[in-house]
């Protein structure tokens, strides 16, 4: 590889595994990943399939309209095909001459001779033991994948999966901060509450909680709003204490 061609697959490899970026742009990110695979590996088309957090597959990316529309429906609804092979074994998946070996899909292999691609090959987006989709190229002409092009595919689809993974663990921190920011505003919320009923009412402060917590059962409230619509005056308790 060239210094030139080194200098690009190293930027495509940064700009794939950039985590900094708004989720529309990571869409971006993705259909980068198939287009790069066009421009450098050789090959005339790619689809990315992905899953989401429960498992599920999509067709996240495709490197032009074309592929998107011939290849995408049949990938996500036909149950068969390269790419579901690879991301359930987690390995790479050759089908170097779909008129031969496409017996394997034959739905998508029809598919597939039938818009003019008679080669396809599937690259698992794998980081150690974690599957979470698979890169498919395909080849007008049939005939095996470089070991070369194979390797510079492959690279594109690890620092892509670095990227996704690194996203997602950012999104769950956000989620898990909010959640615990929310939890911790509850929590202040009810002690300013059970502090205000036993102030007003002049008892001890686990009766005031007994009290708040009884009637936001009563009225299936969340024990937060009720608190703050006793902070704010807005709801009037009962005094009593149950029993």
């Amino acid at each position: 590889m060239t210094g030139e061609a080194g200098a690009r697959l190293l930027g495509a490899c940064v700009a794939l595994a950039d985590t900094l970026e708004e989720e529309v742009e990571a869409a971006g990110v993705l259909e980068l990943l198939t287009r790069l695979c066009v421009e450098l590996v050789g090959v005339q088309a790619a689809t990315l399939l992905l899953a989401d957090d429960n498992g599920a597959l999509q067709v996240a990316a495709a490197s032009g309209e074309h592929a998107a529309r011939l290849l995408g429906p049949t990938e996500r609804t036909s149950g068969e095909c390269p790419g579901l092979d690879c991301y359930r074994d987690g390995a790479p998946v050759t089908a170097p001459d779909l008129g031969r070996n496409g017996v394997r899909w034959p739905v998508f292999a029809h598919h597939a001779l039938h818009h003019g691609y008679a080669a396809a090959f599937a690259l698992p987006l794998r980081r150690q033991e974690e599957v979470i989709g698979a890169l498919t190229l395909f080849r007008t002409a049939p005939g095996p994948l470089s070991a070369d092009a194979s390797a510079l595919a492959q690279a594109l689809a690890d620092a892509t999966t670095v990227g996704v993974l690194q996203r997602r663990a950012r999104h769950r921190h956000e989620l898990l901060s909010a959640q615990l920011q929310s939890a911790l505003r509850s929590r202040i919320l009810v002690e300013q509450a059970k502090g205000a009923l036993a102030e007003r009412w002049n008892i001890p402060a686990d009766d005031a909680f007994t009290i708040l917590r009884h009637h936001a059962r009563t009225r299936r409230t969340r024990l937060s709003d009720l608190a703050q619509g006793v902070i704010d005056r807005t709801v009037e308790l009962p005094r009593e204490v149950p029993r």
